[in-house]
């Protein structure tokens, strides 16, 4: 829709594939998985915000080929990689691939990081994505989406590690933006309280997957979750309790309902319901 390109960045509602490295397709397989469908397939669909996670796949040879996208816990003593992995720099190149072929579109990634900033830029240098970086600055208003695409700094990235200096193109998630609790068991226990971040900040992330009992994503209630008529309604309450329509809907499961529909729908309203 040409008309959101003369809103802001915070004005516009992006749906957003939580872990969307974590597919069937990209050979993770449940209970690793969160989608079934890899990158190509959410890309066609609309997405245009991306959660993923860095680690090195080997936890005593932390080098620079060896920054994986997987998703898990290094506290184990060893890489949550083994469960299955993605290339960085692989998967980063086609998203890059993408932009490239379609500079019309604003695209956002949230990083939960294990690896040196230093090795994390590096890695979206070799993909080709840090010519397209664009950086913010803190309780700065932010650009129209147009803006954006003129000045080929099309490409937000957030990360959950804190601030860094010295990267300022890695904004801190929790200063620049915040956001909704997630993996609840049911949509009943949804809802638009703040969990982490700074509530002020105009940005912000509508997490909406559900977990199992164990807390592993839950295939079985994505098509409740992600029901079209349950996120707009959802969004609306979150965007009359806050003043603003949520920025991200991220899900599990995309595949299930359609929160690209969702989130056209919202970005059709010009006000919350």
């Amino acid at each position: 829709m040409i008309i959101l390109c003369l809103r802001t960045y915070d004005n516009v509602t992006f749906p957003e594939t939580h872990n969307a490295f974590a597919t069937e397709d990209d050979g993770i397989y449940y209970p690793a998985s969160n989608h079934r469908t890899g990158f190509d397939a959410q890309w066609q669909a609309g997405i245009r915000a991306f959660m993923i996670d860095t680690h090195y796949d080997n936890l005593n040879d932390k080098k620079l080929s060896g920054v994986k996208l997987c998703h898990g816990s290094d506290d184990r003593g060893f890489s949550p990689c083994v469960y299955g992995n993605v290339s960085a720099v692989d998967w980063l190149s086609e998203l890059n691939d993408e932009m490239e072929d379609n500079p019309q579109d604003v695209v956002t990634i949230l990083v939960e990081n294990y690896v040196t900033p230093e090795h994390l830029e590096q890695v979206f240098i070799d993909s080709g994505l840090m010519d397209k970086v664009f950086i913010h600055e803190i309780n700065q208003p932010w650009p129209t989406l147009q803006n954006m695409i003129d000045n080929a700094t099309n490409l937000v990235v957030f990360w959950e590690q804190g601030g860094d200096e010295r990267h300022p193109w890695i904004h801190d998630f929790l200063s620049h933006s915040w956001t909704t609790n997630y993996g609840e068991k049911s949509t009943s226990e949804m809802n638009c309280d703040v969990l982490r971040g700074d509530e002020n900040q105009v940005v912000y992330h509508m997490n909406n997957w559900l977990s199992n009992q164990v807390g592993l994503a839950d295939p079985t209630q994505a098509e409740e979750a992600n029901d079209v008529d349950f996120l707009v309604e959802r969004a609306n309450e979150c965007w009359n309790e806050h003043g603003k329509r949520p920025t991200f809907i991220a899900v599990d499961w995309w595949e299930e309902g359609d929160v690209v529909r969702a989130a056209e729908l919202i970005n059709l309203q010009d006000e919350a319901d």
